[in-house]
């Protein structure tokens, strides 16, 4: 009978446990912290693992500070002396300083979204490109190596001489710069030219 009475009272916290577990209310195991119970100073890898290596040891000296669930004295009396300062001040006065805080906040959020949007814009006009690289080869080309230059020149140009004018029996020619002179007859009033020194005409006694 003792062991059927204790069987019994046990199956009865078991169910009552169930139906808390159950409850819509009562938040996932999983979702919770669980504290080892066992103080060790040896390295433990899995509490390393865990809090991504920033506590590698459970040992007593580190218990204190992480399982503490009130601050520390100095702390607390930090927080007596603000809520008692938070007392005596008016609630009108409050209400002021919360809009001058909620001011300078959103003054300060201003400053820098506006300072991110800058350094975005200048990002995007360092990254955008301001030149199209095909003409840029082509012009490189053309002007070192003659690329699609035309050899034809235009006309009018190159100082040519129409017929008719004086000197048309001239031939400049482009690469050699030599210039030929037609030989014809010239008339009997005319002075021979030779050399370019006018020569007296015959008969003629020569002026001192």
């Amino acid at each position: 009978p003792s062991v059927l009475d204790s069987f019994a009272l046990l199956s009865g916290q078991l169910n009552t446990l169930n139906k808390v577990l159950k409850h819509e209310k009562t938040p996932l195991l999983r979702n919770q912290v669980i504290i080892p119970l066992v103080l060790s100073p040896d390295r433990d890898e899995e509490i390393m693992r865990q809090t991504e290596g920033r506590v590698p040891v459970f040992s007593h000296e580190v218990v204190p500070d992480h399982l503490r669930t009130k601050p520390d004295p100095e702390v607390e009396e930090q927080e007596k002396q603000l809520i008692t300062d938070a007392a005596r001040i008016s609630p009108d006065a409050a209400q002021k300083q919360i809009q001058s805080l909620n001011k300078m906040c959103s003054n300060l959020l201003e400053k820098i979204s506006k300072e991110e949007r800058e350094s975005e814009s200048g990002g995007l006009r360092q990254n955008k490109q301001t030149f199209n690289p095909a003409d840029t080869n082509a012009l490189v080309a053309a002007v070192a190596f003659g690329k699609g230059l035309s050899n034809r020149r235009p006309p009018g140009s190159g100082g040519s001489v129409q017929a008719g004018q004086p000197g048309a029996g001239a031939i400049i020619a482009g690469a050699s710069g030599i210039q030929q002179v037609p030989m014809t007859a010239a008339p009997a009033q005319q002075q021979p030219m030779l050399a370019g020194v006018q020569m007296a005409p015959a008969g003629q006694p020569g002026k001192e």
